[in-house]
């Protein structure tokens, strides 16, 4: 009796593992037909069966457990016609592709709309994706829609200005944010008339920020990620744009290296190229801002062949040259280049239900600021990067996402500080990480991201063990809610003057080795910078057009590393008596950034809408005699962006924007007043009576003061035109961009000339108009 029952038992789990066995597994990529572009964030799914999958940023999608038997699949999006395919499903991998045209045709019934959906399906804390459409939402100031333009509109993000502009993400500072270009580390995005970055708008694909509580696939940065990725030439056609306002000129190249046709290989290439010559032409168009000096220019090229499988495996290599450069009359002058290439791929086999894709990349950097009391600044760094990925998609939703990475860099660094003390570097580094990610569905309710990050630190010969965990709750279609927590390391630190009210110099070091012994009574047992976040918020969608999303953060610093501002001495025998903090080269801190951002989006066929209020507290704590405290400069309490944007008139041809920015002021170190330094280095065989000093600025404790508030209003208005060409229902494509910038003229300071006693301000009025056509 008994073995008849275990026997049944046997027959029943071997026939219930069989029947779950018996399933397979759909996937592909969804393009766009008549480009061969991939479609982001199509929904892929079935006629009668609640199963389906959204497409990623390379237009891949995967539907796992499906049961074996006949589907009537389709591909759909909001703004596309629908494409069908018939699938047979065994217990192997079948291969679709979708391809979708644009229509002007909404399919009832069939098409969604795939943002509103994609909300409740993925954890998108601290996240925001920006597409290259939205970027022309934003008055488009000197000419073409920029990046950086749009970047200072999101939640928690602070911008110091419009000249030696720098990005500040939710309380952390520039060599805290990490900015990829197609997986390279870019060190300077921004150039130094903060109107404008490195990226070309027209070549972008998608941009995702995460301003805190990122997850595992990422590290190296202990605030946020800025992840630019670019899309590939027109493979089917040869294009091009050229650009041209009293800002700058472009122009983009593109087209088919082995033209598109549905089902078969293809390749492509895109270039383009940017130059300001504002310094040229500032006083002939502008002679009444500054006396039409405006020292500025940049140069920025960008260059991609792209290749493809007809399976969907691709490989693309890059490259690409930025420089700036600014020079301050009776100042200093200011200069960088930044180089770089590499390789991608994405490798998609075809028994295999894991999915392939990594990169090696190479950059160099370099920046020098010369100063007019001799005491340049310089700073390089260069180094390679080597990231291999490995996903698996389970039922559902479940993802699961590993891999390794391998960095190389070496830093130049030299700097005076405050005191006149001369601070260099010359270091090189290597990290080997890892990171596994797993995302799991439940319930369609609750989803729930654990992953881990392994960073060791070979030169430094640490290790560190870095868990993270993401979630959202969906009470229901409308209400979800959201929360992340991690632990975060870098070594990279950089060595800014805090004692400047803007700063235009951005140094980068890697972790030093003579870091104080001990930090408020307690040993420094790590050289690296380490950071622990907690974010919490919610969504929730008014309708379906409009929605509101609020997040609070907290970042606490545990130890940070920054010179030394108090050092007088040489760290030699002779001063081993002195007090440590008179003596090292750097000094360890601690601090914290905490606050929320309320963020209301309205978008339709019309109108866009963009509100944000974000509140921020920044400290940081360092020893003295003891535990000081202080607010670094760019700790923004209050800042407000509001933007509008309205199409309108035949085939909506116009789109007037408009933009309106508040922001508290930020803090400052006051000057005390003044005072002769002289050359003491020769010690008590110094002749006093004869030393010629410098001019000596005896500083009020750091950062006590606060400048004026900001605030600014900007407008542009754009009108496109259809020029007919000598083909059917082909036509070339042309704007005109008219904007206005700091309509009403507010005196925003740029910064203040201690030893003049002269301030200059930010950008005032400044109108511009610039024109493109495409062909």
């Amino acid at each position: 009796m008994i073995q008849k029952r275990f026997l049944t038992a046997c027959l029943l789990a071997v026939s219930i593992f069989q029947a779950y066995s018996q399933t397979g597994v759909l996937r592909g990529f969804v393009y766009e037909a008549t480009t061969g572009e991939p479609v982001i964030s199509a929904f892929v799914t079935f006629q009668g069966v609640r199963m389906g999958a959204y497409t990623d940023e390379k237009g891949f999608y995967n539907v796992s457990n499906l049961p074996a038997g006949t589907y009537a699949a389709y591909s759909t999006l909001l703004g596309y016609d629908t494409s069908f395919a018939q699938v047979i499903i065994k217990t192997d991998i079948v291969a679709q592709n979708f391809y979708i045209s644009a229509t002007s045709k909404e399919l009832k019934g069939v098409s969604v709309s795939a943002e509103k959906l994609r909300k409740s399906k993925e954890i998108n804390i601290s996240q925001t994706r920006i597409n290259p459409v939205q970027l022309t939402r934003i008055p488009s100031v000197g000419g073409e829609p920029d990046l950086v333009q749009y970047l200072q509109v999101l939640p928690g993000v602070v911008f110091s200005g419009d000249q030696g502009g720098q990005l500040y993400i939710r309380g952390g500072s520039p060599v805290m944010n990490r900015v990829m270009l197609d997986g390279l580390t870019i060190y300077n995005p921004f150039h130094s008339i903060g109107l404008f970055s490195v990226f070309d708008s027209d070549i972008l694909q998608s941009v995702d920020v995460y301003s805190a509580g990122f997850s595992s696939e990422y590290g190296g940065r202990i605030s946020a990620i800025v992840d630019v990725k670019t899309r590939d030439g027109n493979k089917t056609e040869f294009h091009g744009k050229i650009n041209s306002s009293p800002f700058n000129s472009k122009i983009l190249l593109e087209g088919p290296l082995k033209k598109y046709e549905v089902g078969k290989s293809s390749s492509s290439f895109i270039l383009s190229y940017k130059n300001s010559y504002l310094n040229k032409s500032a006083p002939l168009v502008y002679p009444f801002v500054n006396d039409g000096i405006l020292p500025y220019s940049f140069s920025d090229l960008y260059a991609k062949i792209g290749f493809q499988s007809a399976t969907g495996s691709n490989v693309d290599f890059f490259g690409f040259d930025y420089t700036d450069k600014v020079d301050f009359e009776e100042s200093s002058s200011y200069a960088w280049k930044s180089r770089g290439l590499g390789t991608k791929f994405l490798l998609v086999p075809l028994n295999s239900k894991t999915i392939v894709d990594g990169s090696i990349t190479y950059s160099n950097y370099f920046i020098e600021q010369k100063e007019i009391n001799d005491q340049p600044r310089s700073s390089g760094i260069n180094g390679y990067s080597v990231n291999l990925n490995f996903s698996r998609f389970f039922n559902g939703l479940d993802k699961l996402k590993y891999g390794l990475e391998m960095n190389g860099f070496r830093t130049e660094f030299q700097i005076y500080n405050s005191s006149n003390r001369r601070i260099t570097q010359y270091e090189n580094t290597s990290e080997i990480n890892a990171f596994v990610n797993y995302l799991k569905n439940f319930n369609k309710k609750l989803l729930l991201e654990g992953g881990v990050r392994l960073q060791r630190y070979a030169s430094l010969s640490e290790t560190t063990l870095e868990p993270r965990l993401r979630m959202k709750y969906n009470f229901n279609s409308r209400w979800r809610f959201k929360a992340s927590a991690g632990l975060y390391s870098q070594n990279l630190m950089s060595a800014v003057s805090d004692r400047d009210v803007v700063n235009l110099f951005y140094g980068f070091l890697s972790g030093p080795d003579d870091l104080p012994k001990t930090f408020l009574g307690k040993p420094v047992e790590s050289k690296l910078q380490k950071a622990r976040h907690a974010v919490a918020g919610f969504e929730f969608d008014i309708n379906s057009i409009s929605e509101i999303n609020v997040e609070g953060y907290i970042k606490d610093f545990t130890q940070l590393t920054n010179v030394n501002r108090d050092k007088i001495f040489d760290d030699v025998p002779e001063n081993v008596n002195r007090p440590r903090y008179l003596v090292e080269n750097y000094i360890v801190e601690e601090g914290e950034a905490y606050g929320y951002d309320i963020t209301y989006k309205l978008e339709n066929k019309h109108w866009y809408i963009w509100t944000v209020y974000s509140f921020n507290i920044v400290n940081r704590y360092y020893e003295k005699e003891e535990r000081i405290k202080y607010s670094t400069h760019f700790d923004r309490r209050h800042n407000v962006n509001i933007v509008n944007s309205y199409d309108f008139g035949k085939e909506l041809a116009w789109t007037a924007n408009v933009r309106w920015n508040f922001g508290s002021g930020f803090p400052f170190t006051l000057t005390q007043g003044f005072y002769e330094a002289l050359d003491l280095s020769q010690g008590a065989s110094t002749d006093i009576t004869a030393e010629n000093g410098e001019l000596g600025i005896y500083y009020d404790d750091l950062n006590k003061g606060r400048l004026p508030y900001y605030h600014r209003l900007d407008a542009s208005i754009k009108r496109k035109f259809k020029i007919k060409t000598k083909k059917e229902n082909v036509f070339n494509k042309a704007e005109v961009i008219f904007s206005v910038t700091n309509i009403y003229n507010r005196e925003n300071i740029f910064y203040f000339d201690r030893v003049n006693y002269k301030r200059e301000n930010q950008l005032p009025l400044l109108p511009s108009l610039s024109a493109s056509f495409s062909f």
